[in-house]
């Protein structure tokens, strides 16, 4: 009922899981990662308790094979459970149980597993595959979601679509300090979840990413005087107090500006005024 694909970047600075299904909240079921220790994707009446149990096993220093196998051996159900792993040295393994529903079936390469079950077809995972050896270089977030959009375009659950997750863990994390999660992003229930994610990854990089340094500008003269008048326009006393509304304070720059954080003031200035206007 779920197609998955697990990823470790070639240097080992990050690790994820990306997913979609025709189930609700698959997210919150089958992904699990850990920076510095690897990934785990268990499905087909999955089995949550791999995720835990699996990123144990990694971290107490068992590779990706030997993972599974552990967690495999452990389940009196594992002829109905699929799961993939990829530890942190780029070792992967999947597995497919017996019982596992048509077609079902998975691959693994240098620092990938993936795997699905319920699927219109083995094209799915070798669609996925394909993808992934084609978008090496790219970031692991990117890769991971190029798969996944790959597997859904080659026909992905036999069922339909409902739900994507994208998890990814690595050593500069998110928004705070010292927390792995790069990305943990979920579509619980959409028409079109794998195209829902990847909106949901491109607002993600816009809120939290660090500003590029050849798009920072500095807030002096004219245009310190323009983002005066843009925030008295959008009535806020500095542009601290704006960003921190409009969650844009982790690419803030004390003394300059980035033009993604301006673009938006600007056009969030030009909107206030045609309102005001409207209202006369």
């Amino acid at each position: 009922m779920t197609f998955s694909i697990v990823g470790r970047e070639p240097d080992g600075s990050a690790v994820g899981v990306a997913v979609a299904s025709k189930f609700l909240g698959v997210g919150a079921a089958v992904p699990a990662a850990r920076h510095g220790v690897g990934a785990v994707a268990t499905q087909s009446f999955c089995n949550t308790l791999y995720k835990r149990d699996g990123l144990a096993h990694l971290a107490g220093g068992l590779g990706a094979e030997a993972t599974l196998a552990a967690l495999v051996e452990a389940d009196d159900g594992r002829e109905e459970r699929q799961a993939g792993v990829v530890d942190d040295t780029g070792g992967a393994a999947t597995f497919t149980g017996s019982g596992c529903l048509d077609w079902a079936g998975g691959v693994t390469g240098p620092g990938v597993a993936i795997q699905g079950n319920i699927l219109v077809g083995p094209q799915v995972v070798d669609a996925m595959h394909a993808a992934w050896l084609g978008s090496a270089g790219m970031p692991l977030a990117e890769r991971l979601l190029l798969a996944l959009t790959a597997g859904d375009a080659a026909g992905g659950d036999a069922r339909g679509r409902q739900s994507a997750a994208l998890l990814v863990a690595s050593g500069e994390g998110s928004y705070t300090p010292g927390d792995d999660v790069r990305f943990d992003l979920r579509v619980d229930d959409h028409v079109d979840p794998v195209t829902e994610l990847s909106r949901l990854l491109d607002l993600h990089h816009l809120y939290f990413d660090a500003p590029h340094p050849d798009d920072l500008l500095p807030l002096t003269g004219d245009l310190a005087d323009e983002v005066t008048r843009l925030l008295d326009a959008v009535g806020r006393p500095d542009l601290e107090t704006w960003a921190g509304v409009e969650n844009f304070e982790l690419r803030l720059v004390p003394g300059r500006i980035d033009q993604v954080v301006l673009a938006h003031l600007r056009a969030q200035a030009a909107q206030a005024a045609q309102s005001t206007q409207t209202g006369r």
